[in-house]
């Protein structure tokens, strides 16, 4: 997901990595969060799941994000659609 995730950035080399993979595991937890299979939301082979994380990872890299509003939003929306989808939901 890291190569994923810098090819997104345009980010070609090893200097953002902590911070890139800090910001993919946090996409990870926030659908773990809203009810995500914990399964699911490693699966990096999921298109819906790469683009939650990597929609989350543009949002929220670097400073004064000009698209942090409108990226943010499409992550939430994702959200939601994977935590209410029957494919995608936690069992309790």
């Amino acid at each position: 997901m890291l190569d994923k995730a810098k090819l997104s950035l345009r980010v070609s080399n090893a200097a953002f990595d902590d911070e890139i993979i800090d910001l993919i595991e946090a996409a990870r937890l926030e659908l773990i969060e809203a009810g995500v299979s914990g399964d699911k939301a490693m699966d990096d082979s999921d298109p819906l799941i790469k683009r939650a994380i990597i929609t989350y990872v543009k949002a929220n890299f670097g400073f004064d994000n000009p698209d942090y509003e409108k990226l943010n939003e499409s992550f939430k929306s994702l959200k939601i659609h994977l935590s209410q989808s029957s494919d995608y939901h936690a069992i309790s």
